[in-house]
């Protein structure tokens, strides 16, 4: 509702108060939820109308809103639950505790089970918290005042104790001076007028063709009339006189009626001063769009919001003063548009958020739906920067996103963005947080800020400068916009008064006023200022559900796209002065398959994506301009970005790809680039010039010169890129762990030899299976179980419950877990083949994201199994040849590289259950694959020693090489080789029974270590720490040796007498290592005997062989990019 209307309810209020409506007065205050009549509130409780109380309530806040919200509801059922059992009438106390109370069960069971327990007591009071309880009216009135003091601090009653002042009988005053209004306006206005209806307009009757003087000698600025002028409407007597309005009032109202006169020109200024059009007019005269289809107002879910496609909206636009010629936008014609494609960009998963850069015209940023971003540099088809999603500090956020997390690790990007001079850029995730990252011409980028935003998903985020000021404004699930320093992150502004999640902002500015428009789920539109006095304006968007808004670039037109959740898409112009649907732009399909995005562009036209297709509109004509399909592919309502010349259009593509339009000046612009890049990579050699400091807003920066890229183009010399001075003292760049390459910078080592179960924690995992040798082994995400495949095709699971030795229910050496089975007792047992025992066949597997789903193979098809229920949710790829090594696409969920035990790689696409493609490089089997996000590429090796590096993007062998032999094994080697990349995405840990080594992208050895002295069997597994810093080996006589991964020196050596006992006469040996997702110093071994132990360090160690060259410091979020331990983010769709 607008401020207006809301302003007339008011009004509607004071009258039925003055004509003793008195129940009225107060359903019309709970419907409106504008007014909170604390004296009528605490009437009603004192007098225990406890049903009126609530329903009065209700129009103002639910249970569920807050905890205020909440405790003021308990309070009063807790109130009503003891005055029935102080009246000793337990049917009503039972009926009360299970409709009223049950309710906070959720939130607080052990308060209701006390509560509960009170029915069992003769006499409440004999509960000790209880004892003071005095009489029924002293209850109350002590009751009363923790309510007021509730309702005070809540923030949904801000604004709603008090009532605005003005005068009485202020309806009637404006009643009666629009009759005088009226009257003035009649062509033969009598002296004494005959007012009988208020339904109609006022006019006054000719007599006999004889016209009657007016009331005075200017129609427009009166005399004050004299009382009685108008006869009494009711028995309370005449209305009030009132003076006629100025004549610069009259032409300020008259304006929305006069097309020649500025629009905001409203208020009443000075004689002589010519007053300059309002800002703000639409934040001043909101109305609802007329017209519109009748509205119900529930919220929509959010589980809504979580599946929509998101849509993208430009950052906020400053306002030029210089103003357009008139017909200035005949310039362009359609032949201006971008629909000739001129590239295609593989992004490997689906494109959630798209924002072209302000200033470099060619560069693209990207979000995907696995909570990557990619930074393309489009002429060049060259990917500047990706960085894949991680928490910086997980110990920074809050209980309620750890705990999400923990719960389903997957996450998705739901808008990028640029801030406006392309110096910084946020990112909002489905889950909670934003992440700010700075950004320089030559691609880098640093972090800078991690925000815990919201309670729920972050569902938009754009930038603003009030008051000179870089702000962060973002809304989310939660139902609230947020406003943020966008320098030390601290929050700003906190508006609440959505009734459903916030979808999207739009910030923006004309002269000195500064606002945000938010779009609700609901279809509400709200305004803003950057203040703490609410909302401006409350109306509704067409469609009711998902909308944006966009201003164009001059920041003279308002348009808005949103999407019904019966598929109705509505692309309209706003009239800002009246908050009124100016315009309505047809050419929708009347089902659209999903939200319909858009963006402007030129000032001139506007863009969607729907029906597989692009639609393009004239601003100034509601029929479609014209359309193209970018050659097919696209999906059924694609997203879409405008570059700021709209000489190019990024399109997203149904093959998780983008699709670069162009028109005639942008096909030039990137014919340009790709000659100058050209030229640029002869120069490079040839000059070296120092980085300049430039200065940006949010500090200096090394602003990197021509020179230092051999693909630095024009349009990315040298801009005023911005960030902050305190990163650069306080922040590393984000730059790759380096190895060090000269020994004598390498910390002398002073190995531990740990040979007795008390220098240690080691728990064997209890088995009431029969016990076969374990083949694979993974520690779930949440770090809460470990899953085991042994060479029976079965897989095991044992999970941690949660006690008061282990309270976080972790994994852990001191707490016995259990052997999980779903409670019909199911196994879940891998297909064999026929003409091959299980045993003899090669096994692998790996886990989704979330630990709901488990993709593995033993010698058979591969099975997709349901964690929770252990049932095979699909089957594919049967035999020959057998699936001998798994490892899932780091950006697509569907792809799958599938090593084979005919040496070949097979690249399937589970969702049309087909085979892409076929890599050939090995002799014999695979036997370890692993991906590079950062440097996109995928290594693998065999059993043939080999390992081979394979381009993700056309899927050609860019490199083959063997691994190095030992000096004292001159031929070359063969046998089963592990790959596994570090957290830092560039050097390679390579595991063969001869060796450990680190290699790098190029398959240069930096590194390796041989099996010698104490540990001198052969090497049966090996693995990374989650946090990078240590290499557990696991080795053929049952040792397991700890290593520094960077420069391999043995760090602790752990004898079989440590951790098996010593009754054993198997010499069983750890045929595989798993390393805990979150603990360094945690590890499990899965043995040769089918036992599986967990080992950690005593308590007298915090890690393992005491002091490291590394800082720990904190917790990565995530584990290291295991092939080894390959994880899909979700569960592939067919």
């Amino acid at each position: 509702m607008s401020s207006l209307s809301r302003e007339l309810v008011f009004l509607i209020l004071q009258f039925l108060d003055e004509e003793k409506f008195k129940e009225t007065v107060h359903k019309l205050e709970q419907e409106s939820g504008f007014f909170f009549n604390m004296k009528y509130f605490e009437d009603q409780v004192q007098a225990g109308e406890w049903e009126e109380v609530e329903h009065y309530l209700s129009g103002f806040t639910k249970v569920e809103d807050n905890r205020y919200s909440m405790k003021i509801f308990f309070e009063i059922r807790k109130q009503k639950y003891l005055e029935a059992l102080d009246r000793q009438d337990r049917a009503k106390a039972v009926e009360i505790l299970v409709k009223d109370l049950k309710v906070f069960a959720s939130f607080n069971e052990d308060l209701f089970k006390e509560i509960t327990q009170l029915l069992t007591l003769d006499n409440f009071r004999q509960n000790e918290q209880l004892s003071k309880y005095g009489d029924t009216k002293s209850a109350r009135n002590i009751m009363l005042v923790e309510l007021k003091k509730l309702i005070e601090a809540n923030p949904l009653f801000r604004d709603k104790l008090t009532i605005p002042a003005f005068k009485a009988s202020r309806l009637r005053t404006l009643i009666n001076q629009s009759l005088n209004w009226q009257h003035q306006l009649c062509k033969n206005p009598r002296p004494n007028p005959d007012i009988k209806t208020l339904f109609t307009d006022h006019t006054c009757s000719s007599s006999n063709g004889a016209r009657a003087p007016p009331p005075g000698n200017n129609p427009l600025a009166g005399p004050v009339l004299k009382p009685g002028v108008f006869p009494p409407l009711g028995a309370h007597g005449p209305f009030q006189p009132v003076v006629s309005p100025p004549p610069s009032a009259i032409a300020g109202w008259m304006s929305t009626a006069n097309q020649s006169m500025p629009h905001a020109a409203v208020a009443a200024a000075p004689p002589g001063l010519v007053q300059a059009p309002s800002p703000a007019a639409f934040l001043k005269h909101p109305r609802t769009p007329p017209g519109g289809p009748g509205m119900d107002y529930q919220t929509a879910d959010s589980e809504h919001l979580m599946k929509r496609l998101r849509p993208g909206q430009p950052d906020e636009v400053s306002f030029s003063a210089s103003t357009q010629p008139p017909n200035s936008n005949n310039m362009y014609s359609p032949d201006d548009l971008p629909k000739t494609v001129i590239r295609n960009l593989s992004q490997g998963s689906n494109v959630m958020s798209m924002d072209f850069h302000p200033q470099q015209q060619t560069v693209l940023l990207v979000g995907t739906n696995v909570g990557d971003i990619s930074i393309w540099e489009v002429g060049s088809r060259e990917r500047l920067a990706l960085k894949t999603f991680k928490v910086w500090d997980i110990s920074a956020c809050s209980m309620p996103f750890q705990t999400t997390l923990v719960k389903d690790a997957t996450i998705s990007v739901n808008r990028c963005v640029w801030g406006t001079d392309g110096s910084i850029l946020g990112v909002a995730f489905s889950k909670h947080i934003v992440q700010i990252y700075t950004y320089n011409p030559a691609g880098e980028l640093r972090q800078h800020l991690e925000i815990d935003a919201h309670i729920g998903g972050v569902n938009d985020i754009a930038f603003a400068h009030p008051n000179k000021q870089l702000c962060i404004v973002t809304c989310g699930d939660d139902k609230t916009i947020k406003i943020w320093d966008a320098v030390a992150g601290r929050r700003l502004y906190t508006f609440e008064g959505h009734e459903a999640p916030v979808y999207s902002v739009c910030p923006h500015y004309k002269e000195n006023i500064q606002f945000i428009f938010s779009t609700a789920i609901d279809g509400k539109i709200k305004a803003w200022l950057y203040d703490s006095l609410g909302s401006r304006v409350d109306y509704d968007a067409p469609g009711l559900w998902c909308t944006t808004m966009v201003y164009s670039a001059d920041g003279t037109r308002l348009f808005s796209c949103g999407t019904s959740k019966e598929g109705e898409s509505h692309l309209v112009e706003w009239n800002e002065s009246e908050g009124a649907i100016k315009r309505t732009y047809s050419g929708f399909r009347k089902r659209s398959l999903g939200v319909v995005q858009f963006d402007t562009t030129r000032n001139r036209f506007l863009a969607a994506g729907d029906e597989f297709q692009i639609k393009f509109w004239d601003m100034d004509n509601i029929n479609i301009l014209t359309y193209t399909d970018a050659d097919g592919g696209l999906p059924a309502s694609p997203r879409l970005r405008f570059n700021k010349e709209g000489s190019l259009l990024a399109v997203t593509t149904s093959e998780n790809g983008i699709k670069i339009l162009a028109n005639t000046g942008g096909q030039h612009m990137l014919r340009m680039l790709e000659s100058r890049a050209f030229d640029g990579a002869r120069a490079h050699a040839e000059a070296n010039v120092k980085p300049a400091i430039a200065a940006g807003p949010l500090g200096p920066i090394a602003s990197v010169s021509a020179s230092a890229s051999p693909f630095e183009r024009s349009d990315r010399i040298q801009q005023p890129m911005s960030l902050l001075a305190s990163m650069e003292s306080s922040r590393g760049t984000d730059v790759k762990p380096r190895i060090l390459e000269n020994t004598e910078k390498i910390k002398s080592w002073k190995s531990s030899d740990i040979s007795d179960a008390s220098q240690l924690k080691a728990l064997k995992l209890p088995d009431s299976l029969t016990p076969n040798k374990v083949v694979r082994l993974l520690y779930t995400n949440s770090g809460l179980a470990v899953l085991a495949l042994a060479s029976n095709a079965l897989h095991k699971l044992w999970k941690w419950q949660r006690n008061e030795r282990n309270p976080s229910g972790k994994s852990s050496a001191s707490s016995v877990p259990q052997l999980w089975q779903p409670n019909n007792g199911a196994l879940m047992s891998n297909d064999v083949s026929d003409s091959k025992a299980a045993e003899e066949s090669v096994a692998c597997i790996a886990l989704s994201k979330n630990d709901s789903y488990v993709m593995s193979a033993s010698g058979g098809k591969v099975s997709l199994f349901n964690m929770m229920t252990f049932k095979v949710m699909t089957t594919f790829m049967p035999p020959p040849p057998a699936a001998t090594y798994l490892a899932f696409h780091p950006q697509d969920n569907n792809i799958i590289s599938i090593g084979m035990e005919d040496s070949t790689i097979q690249i399937y696409n589970v969702r049309v259950d087909e085979v892409k493609t076929k890599l050939k490089g090995h002799q014999k089997r695979i036997s370890g694959l692993a991906f590079s996000q950062s440097l996109n590429i995928l290594v693998s090796s065999g059993a043939d020693a080999q390992l081979c590096v394979w381009s993700i993007d056309g899927w050609e062998k860019k490199k083959s090489r063997p691994i190095q032999p030992p000096l004292s094994h001159p031929s070359t080697l063969v046998g089963e080789t592990r790959v596994q990349f570090h957290n830092n995405q560039s050097h390679l840990l390579v595991v063969h029974e001869s060796q450990i080594a680190i290699y790098d992208a190029q398959l240069d050895c930096l590194r390796s270590w041989y099996p010698r002295d104490s540990l001198s069997s052969a090497i049966s597994s090996a693995i990374y720490s989650c946090d990078g810093l240590s290499i557990f080996t696991g080795f053929c006589d049952g040792a397991v040796g700890i290593f520094d991964s960077d420069s391999l020196n043995l760090r602790c050596r752990i004898a079989p007498s440590a951790y098996l006992p010593s009754a054993s006469n198997e010499n069983p040996f750890p045929v595989v290592i798993a390393a805990h997702p979150t603990d360094p110093n945690q590890f499990a071994l899965g043995m040769s005997d089918g036992a599986v132990h967990v080992i950690e360090p005593s308590d007298a160690e915090t890690k393992w062989g005491g002091s490291t060259s590394h800082d720990n410091g904190g917790m990565p979020s995530i584990p290291s990019s295991s092939a080894l331990n390959s994880q899909p983010s979700e569960t592939p769709s067919r």
